[in-house]
This record gives structure tokens, C-alpha cells and sequence, in this order.
């Protein structure tokens, strides 16, 4: 697969777009219900996400926040443009570091609901943590259905595919934990599904977005047939906190 080209970004001048910094821009906005913070700082509650986000990577300040949040010898997941842990502070460590690529909807591409789609709420939430631990779409906790509205589509009684919202910048919403079953690949599933969340998030008047990993092209190779353009990369970073307990700091409230 050729190298889709990236959407043109704004100028430089222009402020900072809130898929720039999707999850800072969620935990502060529509997620900050979910969110726990510490200065410059947030991250979701861990029943929830993984996902942490800083008001600016540039900043040792944040580092500082981010550390004094989440303890020390803890992991966390970023997300930001390639660089991110460029020149991170001391004792910090990089657990995994995976290049990606933030995707986001067109004019022109393609949604509508799904008759056979139905809500994944607290009583199927074991049945899809199995089926994103078999498939690996990305991370899902016990409570992760509750960020926004997940579909899944059952077979025999059992879920077969899933995808859902999770980041959900002011006016965006991230389509997240797409995944089908093994046994039951290559039936359309996962763009039936990724169609009825997009219905979705247009129904509020938001803008659907997605992140994948750089490697998985036939996702990307999917996402553009839907409609979706490249709009930058990314990398997703696991980090530890480094391993000293972190220092009280009252100015970072």
C-alpha cells in the first residue's frame, strides 16, 4: 500500500487543533468527568483508560505533575506526535514505543446505522475485554464501555466484533477498539460497525477521528475506503514513572 498523503494542517500562527493533543484535549473537555489530575497534568481513571496526557510535553513542569499523579515506578500511555519522549526527564523509562497514524472523517465518507448492532454496556463488558484481549486493538479496562456508546454484533450468542468511542475532543470523537473475532474475519463486520459509531457521533454534530497503528495498513487501507483521510503521525508511548517517590509540590494544584 502507498503512503496515503497527510491532510494539510493549519499555519503555525493558528491555534493548537485539539487532535494535536486528542487526549489533554478530552480529560480538560467532555471527558473531564473521567479525568484525575495534577497541575499540569490528567489522566483518566485507571478503571477506565490507561491514557495520560500532559498540558505540554515541552514543559519539565508537566513531567513533574504527571509523575507527582501517577507515583512513582507506575506506567502510563501517551500519545502525541513523533519525538514525544524526546528528551525525557530523568529516571523516566520507555516501556513501548509504537509509531501510528491519527485518521479522520471527510465530507464524503461513509456511515449509517446498523439494525444488528447492539449496545455493549456493564453486563457484556467481560465479553468484549475477551475479545479485544484475543484481537489486541488496543487497550480496554473494566469500564472502558462508559466513555461513549460501543456496538458489537453477536454470533451464536457470542460476540464476534466490536468498536466503540473513547477520546472525545470538544467537536471530535475518537472510534476506538475495532476488532472481530478470528473466526469470523473478512465478513464486513468491523465496517459495519465502524459505519454505526460514525452514524453516531454525526447524529451530535461531532466529527468522527481514529488512531491505528502505522504497521496494521490493511486498517488504514480500510479507513481510507470509508472515507477517512491520513491527517498526521503519531506515536504511542508506555512509559514509568521513574522509581523515587515524587516530590510535594502545592504550587501544581
Amino acid at each position: 500500500m502507498s503512503a496515503p498523503t497527510p491532510v494539510s494542517t493549519a499555519a503555525a500562527s493558528a491555534p493548537p487543533h485539539p487532535l494535536d493533543s486528542a487526549a489533554w484535549a478530552s480529560l480538560t473537555g467532555p471527558h473531564a468527568r473521567f479525568a484525575e489530575g495534577q497541575g499540569r497534568a490528567r489522566r483518566y481513571r485507571t478503571d477506565l483508560s490507561p491514557f495520560g496526557a500532559l498540558a505540554d510535553p515541552g514543559d519539565p513542569r508537566s513531567w513533574a505533575d504527571l509523575h507527582r499523579l501517577q507515583g512513582a515506578g507506575q506506567t502510563v500511555l501517551l500519545t502525541g506526535p513523533p519525538g514525544l519522549v524526546d528528551g525525557l526527564p530523568a529516571g523516566w523509562a520507555v516501556e513501548a514505543l509504537i509509531p501510528g497514524v491519527q485518521l479522520v472523517a471527510t465530507p464524503d465518507h461513509r456511515t449509517g446505522p446498523d439494525p444488528e448492532a447492539s449496545p455493549v454496556g456493564a453486563a457484556e463488558a467481560f465479553e468484549a475485554a475477551d475479545l479485544v484481549a484475543r484481537t489486541e486493538p488496543g487497550p480496554f479496562r473494566p469500564r472502558t464501555h462508559e466513555l461513549g456508546g460501543y456496538l458489537g454484533l453477536w454470533r451464536d450468542g457470542r460476540l464476534v466484533a466490536l468498536a466503540g468511542e473513547r477520546l472525545h475532543p470538544p467537536g471530535w470523537t475518537e472510534i476506538s477498539a475495532v476488532c472481530t473475532h478470528p473466526d469470523h474475519r473478512r465478513q464486513g463486520l468491523a465496517t459495519r460497525l465502524v459505519r454505526a459509531v460514525g452514524h453516531e457521533i454525526r447524529q451530535r454534530g461531532e466529527t468522527p477521528f481514529l488512531h491505528t497503528g502505522a504497521a496494521n495498513t490493511s486498517a488504514v487501507e480500510l479507513y481510507l475506503q470509508l472515507g477517512y483521510a491520513l491527517r498526521r503521525t503519531v506515536e504511542f508511548a508506555v512509559l514509568r514513572t521513574p522509581d523515587v517517590e515524587p516530590a510535594a509540590d502545592s504550587s501544581s494544584t
